[in-house]
Formats: structure tokens, sequence, C-alpha cells
């Protein structure tokens, strides 16, 4: 027999909430580990590789804060359909990651790994498969909005009250809603958007056309421009933005204006021998008194231009929002880098005036990174939403400095999808000529 985790909702396929809502109370309340998110992403997937291998899994899923694209992960939660829930648990608990059985039943597993995440494992009957992934995905808030909706509704046709789900978004069709991306159900006014059909259409890994902002062996980078080109040429991008660090960022090994120059003439010599088009650009400070880190003639040579902040002098906001606000200003278009500067668990962003600042970049030549490093994912998706609301463009970025920092793209892009960004906003989901005419200084 299998026991069920929570009854249906008639005729839309939610779950009822109060024993979710139980199981979610008891994680917040458990001490354990966080990890990154891309840390809780490689240990899921390969979780899930290990139970697709398995006969007996007809669908397996990760739920939770991981499908939403938390920054930190405390708990894998994964959603398998199967008719044969102990073979499913016994693979599982083969997995040899896997160091601390916590709790055992016949359709649950709850265990920790090796690194101290603690992983779920839920079991349901193909019939249930997504309503119960849709449960375990959402926020909690999410899901009793959902619920109370589904109260206040009346469907119109019977046939549709007993039919299985086919896919997760019949459960918001049912409800007369936009089907709701993973990563935006956390009730930030998404439902209410759902209802009005005001959703923006998510961007994909598809829609990126370019990859911005790398670093090579020129700065802190640990490959050749070649090898870099030759990589994201292999992941389908038609372009790459070159951006090393500037001159004064001596800590990163800072392009000088002569290097500069010999990195220009060997993008030059890489270009006639590959086919994505690389663009010279430069990632330059945001100097102490807000100006940028090469005189304007060298920056007029450029095709790109990301202008960060890295030493921050102690600044308090308003001295922090001054400085800003004299770099974005200038009239040379430039895209505001890991704008705030956090850095996940072990520096949190900077203080300034943020309105402030994103009415100014409303009004400049400029637009702001997504940046898709794990340990940054900056802008945080708050200020992407204020930020687009006043019409401000955007890239999403890898800030890669390595052949696989180039797999960060994936990360930038959920941050964007978090952060509700169209993809008429984002730039580098331009072809390279609009592209390059839209960010040229």
């Amino acid at each position: 027999m299998h026991r069920r985790s929570g009854q249906h909702v008639k005729g839309f396929g939610l779950k009822s909430q109060a024993k979710l809502l139980t199981d979610i109370e008891k994680l917040q309340n458990r001490e354990g580990k966080f990890l990154l998110l891309h840390e809780a992403a490689e240990q899921a997937e390969n979780t899930l590789r290990h139970l697709r291998e398995g006969p007996e899994v007809i669908q397996a899923e990760i739920a939770g804060a991981l499908r939403r694209r938390k920054e930190i992960i405390r708990e894998i939660s994964v959603v398998v359909a199967s008719e044969k829930p102990r073979a499913v648990i016994d693979r599982f608990l083969r997995l040899p990651t896997l160091a601390h059985t916590e709790e055992l039943g016949a359709t649950r597993c709850h265990t920790r790994m090796a690194s101290g995440l603690e992983v779920e494992l839920i079991i349901v009957p193909p019939d249930e498969y997504f309503s119960e992934l849709h449960a375990r995905t959402g926020s909690s808030k999410h899901i009793a909005k959902l619920q109370e909706l589904s109260q206040s509704k009346i469907l119109e046709h019977d046939r549709d009250k007993h039919l299985p789900l086919r896919n997760e978004e019949e459960i918001y069709q049912r409800l007369g809603l936009q089907p709701i991306p993973p990563e935006l159900r956390e009730d930030e006014g998404e439902i209410e958007a759902a209802i009005s059909g005001t959703l923006p259409q998510p961007l994909s890994l598809e829609d990126i056309r370019g990859m911005t902002h790398c670093h090579t062996i020129y700065s802190d980078g640990r490959d050749t421009i070649e090898d870099m080109a030759l990589a994201a040429q292999a992941m389908g991008m038609s372009y790459l933005t070159i951006t090393d660090h500037s001159q004064t960022a001596y800590y990163a090994r800072g392009v000088d204006i002569d290097r500069l120059r010999a990195q220009w003439e060997e993008i030059a010599r890489v270009q006639e021998r590959v086919t994505i088009r690389l663009l010279k650009g430069t990632e330059a400070d945001i100097l102490e008194d807000g100006s940028l880190d090469y005189p304007d003639y060298v920056l007029n040579q450029l095709d790109i231009i990301i202008a960060s902040i890295h030493a921050r002098h102690k600044m308090d906001a308003d001295q922090m929002t001054e400085r800003l606000l004299r770099a974005l200003r200038l009239p040379i278009f430039k895209i505001w880098g890991h704008p705030l500067g956090r850095l996940i668990r072990s520096r949190p962003p900077f203080a300034c005036r943020m309105d402030e600042v994103l009415d100014a970049i409303a009004e400049s030549r400029c637009a702001i990174e997504v940046n898709g490093d794990p340990h940054r994912l900056d802008l945080e998706p708050h200020w992407i939403r204020q930020a687009s609301r006043r019409g401000i463009k955007f890239i999403v970025s890898t800030d890669a400095h390595s052949l696989g920092g180039l797999r960060n793209l994936t990360f930038g892009v959920a941050m964007a999808r978090r952060g509700w960004l169209p993809r008429e906003h984002i730039l580098n989901t331009l072809e390279v000529e609009d592209f390059m005419r839209a960010v040229h200084p």
C-alpha cells in the first residue's frame, strides 16, 4: 500500500496543505548544513542520475528551494513517481555520497550527505506525481494562496475533476492562471500577475546569444583568449566579450594600456581562427572619485565596458551613492558589474541609496549586469524587478575566470528568471551586430 502524502483538492490537482506545511515548519526548525546553489545543484544532479538509472523510477525531479534556484540551499527534495517505492528507496540508499539515514518510511526517506546537506526523497504513484512535485516546489505562502484560490473557484466542466495531471501547468490552467515557473513561486505578486495575464515570458538559456564578462590570462583568468573562444563557440554562442580587469586592479593582474593593446592584437589573431565573434572590452574599476580606470581615448576604442567596484575604501551609504552616481552618469555607455558587490555568506552587499541609483541609471547611458558567478548572483531578484520596472536594460553574464566558469550562465539565467526579467530587457539576447550597437561606448 502506498502512504498518500496529501489529498488532492477536487478538480485542481492541488494538495491539501496541513501536512505539507507541518513538514516545512519542521525543516525550518532543524539545524543543518547550507550549500551554495551550484554546490547543491551538482549533488542533486548526481542524485537524480543515480535514481533515474533504476527501472522502477518512472519520473524523478528536484523540488523545493533548489528548484526555485535560491542562493543558499539547506535541503535537496526529490520527488519520484513509481509503483515500487521500496525498490526506489533501496536504490537511493546505495547512493555513495549518503552518510546517514535520519528517517525511513514506506514512501519517504530523509538522509544526510557526506557534505552535510540534507536530502528528502518522496515517492508517490504516477497519477500523483505532478501534484506532489508542485506542492513540494513552491514556497509555503505560494502554495497556501493557491489553495485559497482553488476553494473559491468552481469548475465549469465536471469532466475535469478527476483527470490526472499531465504536467504542473495544468494546475494553473484549471485555476484560470498563466503557468508560473518554479523560480517565481514565492508569493511575491506572481499569482496576482498570473491572474491578470501579465507574467513575463520566462527567459531560457537558449535565448542568450553572447557570453559576457569573461576573464583570460591577461588578468586573473586561467585560460587563453583562444581557449575561451573555442569553449563559448562549442556552447553555441555567437559572440564572446573579453573583459579583463583594468590597470589599478593590481590584486587581479590588472591590464595596463600597453598590455591592453597587445590583447587587442591577440584578439584579432584569434578571430581569424574561430567563427564566434570576439569583442574587446574591460571590467573597468569605478575609482574612489567615480571615474573609470582608463582614459576616455582608450574607453572609446572598446566594444564594451563593464564598470565595477572592487575597492570600497570604507565608504558609507552616502559616500558610495555619490561615487556610483558620478560613475553611472558618465556620458560613455557602461554596464554596472556585480552591482552591490556581495559574496554570498562571506561579504554583504555594500550600502547605498539604491532607489536613487536606479533612477539615475534609468536616465543614463547604462545597463546592469545579472552576474552568474554562484558566489555573487548579484543583483538580488528584488532589485532586478525594481530596475526592470524603470525600463533599465541588463546583460546576463558569467563572470567567468576559466572554461568551467562559462557554465555560470545557467545561474545567471536563473537569477534573471527570479527577477521577472523579460527577454526584451536583456541585451545579450540580441544578435552580435545589434548587441554591439546597444553597448558601444
